[in-house]
């Protein structure tokens, strides 16, 4: 595929995915860093910086598909409805379920990488454009994810505050510290992401196609239908998940370093360039990546390539041009 000012010349079917087609998943704090105020001005910032890296992929004939975590989004959204949760009965404002902050952060991340990539593209006088779809992850409601609520989200709370929530909402809390807790949620593995056969027809129109926002809204499926559930889906799962789905040929789970290490800060650290499956998950079983960094980045990997993906990329925004020429990055393949 040539990626010229005509980008409506892409159908491929999902079975014979090209290699040309690239899926990006980048977290929520590829705009939002650890520790800084949620400024949207910086979060709008940062999305032409990473716009003009999808641009330089599209001028060079990728068919791109992005991704994206809601981490910090999602956070200030609830914390937004706790600071007025006193007065919300008075002003009657309906409660903010978790499911809905993740839909709210959906269309909020997705307009500002949408507008991003548009200039950037347009500033290249490509007549490609950005579509972001509201994308629904469907999750087991048998999973045991369920009964065990481990991922924290919204804000710090009290013990007194915590016990309040417990008793009258039924949150599962954790103690974080010293008088210091936070509400954790389910985290259930996805099993199909509902939109992909949709996803699929604008990726063969040409569209750089921005989905499966913060992994997902997450729902159950039942004899009436779907209804969402309060939950929250890993964006690396789920983008390995519509990778697969929708036949791209190469998967980049952008992460801060450039490369996976094994041995990582100890003084035989590593770095894994080119590595098969069977050898991720030998370091996999030994602990080498925890499940609260690099673990589920190098799990999706796996999954993706077993799921008929060619390659699997693990780096940063900063060397994604050269990772995807071969020469920079973790790279995964089924064989090494």
């Amino acid at each position: 595929m040539s990626a010229t000012k005509k980008s409506g010349n892409v159908a491929k079917s999902a079975a014979n995915a090209s290699p040309g087609t690239v899926l990006i998943a980048i977290g929520g704090n590829a705009l939002v860093l650890d520790g800084e105020p949620g400024s949207v001005d910086r979060q709008l910032e940062r999305a032409g910086r990473f716009a003009e890296s999808v641009a330089g992929l599209v001028a060079d004939g990728w068919t791109t598909v992005v991704t994206h975590g809601n981490g910090p989004q999602v956070g200030y959204i609830l914390r937004r409805g706790e600071l007025v949760a006193p007065d919300a009965m008075v002003e009657g404002l309906p409660a903010l379920p978790l499911w809905l902050a993740v839909a709210d952060s959906q269309g909020g991340i997705g307009h500002m990488l949408a507008v991003a990539i548009d200039s950037a593209l347009d500033a290249r006088h490509l007549e490609t454009r950005a579509v972001a779809v509201l994308t629904h992850a469907e999750v087991d409601a048998d999973d045991p994810a369920f009964q065990k609520p481990t991922k924290p989200i919204g804000g710090q709370l009290t013990a007194e505050v915590a016990r309040l929530r417990v008793a009258e909402e039924g949150w599962a809390v954790t103690e974080m510290g010293e008088n210091t807790y936070r509400r954790v949620v389910a985290s259930p593995i996805p099993k199909t992401i509902i939109e992909s056969r949709q996803i699929r027809v604008l990726v063969d129109s040409g569209a750089v196609v921005i989905a499966a926002g913060g992994g997902g809204i997450p729902v159950v499926r039942d004899a009436a239908g779907w209804h969402p559930v309060d939950a929250v889906i890993d964006k690396d799962r789920a983008s390995a998940l519509l990778a697969g789905q929708i036949g791209v040929g190469t998967l980049v789970l952008v992460t801060g370093v450039d490369e996976v290490y094994v041995d990582f800060d100890a003084p035989g650290q590593r770095a894994l360039r080119t590595v098969g499956i069977a050898e991720m998950r030998e370091h996999l079983a030994a602990g080498q990546f925890p499940a609260g960094s690099m673990g589920p980045k190098v799990q999706s990997a796996i999954d993706f390539i077993e799921a008929r993906g060619e390659r699997a990329i693990i780096t940063s925004i900063a060397r994604l041009p050269d990772a995807l020429a071969g020469t920079a990055g973790t790279i995964v393949t089924k064989n090494g």
